[in-house]
């Protein structure tokens, strides 16, 4: 068994996706550590020489592993070569897809990435919103928003936020519960008046002190006691409002945004006008 492995992430579009795909099936194996690089934009026989001359001359005979998304099939060969183990995230797909389609693929390099601008401008306008709704900024706007995310401090909003803008073109507000909404069991009105699309985050105290204590150790703020009273007063705050909540504990980002939009009954195609 390897103890480390060179991964190489090489496409003909940004190499954003295939590193995304890679990760995916990488992370099943983490007895092994992996030297990572990607090697975007290789869309022409020279540009696949070149990059397979990097990978050699960094990685001599260890052979390498070539996560591939590359249309072009005489491109793609180049890195079919013994000395590396290259994985085709692609070629095979696609044929099978247009084999079930009945159709020709384009087999256009990053054809998705500009055949679609409203899907950009969508996504640029997400993030504005989100970053001008952030941490409690212009409850007044939150008619606007697709969800709303609120939480004690350090329950991940902010993060998630982002997320969902950045990735999912979702407008995403987010609102910290500070201690007056908690002893007061208040929300502001913008936030009850938008009660069906928003969710509350939380978790267990162990788990919000172990992220409070790394930025305040030793601190009230950070104690387990009152993570926990924190935690059961927004818990209850949610309940009398009628807010639906998610754990987050030992979730990734990526689960909690999805978790989030399922909670409120987001999907894809309300994204996609």
């Amino acid at each position: 068994m390897w103890n480390a492995k060179d991964v190489y992430y090489v496409s003909d579009s940004t190499a954003l996706l295939t590193e995304d795909m890679a990760r995916s099936m990488l992370c099943q194996f983490p007895e092994i550590s992996f030297n990572e690089e990607k090697i975007p934009f290789v869309r022409t026989i020279n540009d696949a020489q070149k990059a397979l001359s990097v990978i050699r001359e960094q990685s001599g005979s260890l052979q390498p592993l070539i996560f591939c998304t590359i249309m072009d099939a005489d491109v793609r060969a180049v890195f079919d070569v013994a000395e590396v183990e290259m994985l085709d995230l692609y070629g095979g797909f696609l044929n099978n897809l247009e084999t079930a389609l009945e159709a020709k693929a384009l087999r256009e390099p990053g054809y998705f990435r500009h055949g679609d601008t409203s899907q950009i401008d969508r996504r640029v306008e997400a993030i504005h919103y989100s970053l001008e709704h952030d941490d409690g900024k212009k409850t007044g706007g939150y008619d606007q928003a697709d969800i709303v995310l609120i939480g004690v401090s350090r329950s991940g909003k902010t993060p998630v936020s982002v997320y969902l803008a950045t990735h999912m073109g979702i407008k995403a507000a987010n609102f910290p519960l500070t201690a007056d909404h908690l002893s007061n069991y208040e929300l502001p009105a913008d936030i009850v008046r938008n009660r069906a699309q928003t969710v509350g985050l939380t978790t267990s105290p162990q788990y919000l002190h172990r992220i409070r204590e790394k930025r305040y150790p030793g601190s009230r703020y950070a104690s387990v006691a009152t993570c926990s009273n924190e935690l059961r007063q927004a818990e209850q705050l949610c309940l009398q409002h009628s807010i639906k909540t998610l754990n987050t504990e030992g979730k990734s980002i990526e689960e909690i945004a999805v978790q989030t939009t399922q909670l409120i009954g987001i999907t894809k195609s309300r994204h996609r006008r």
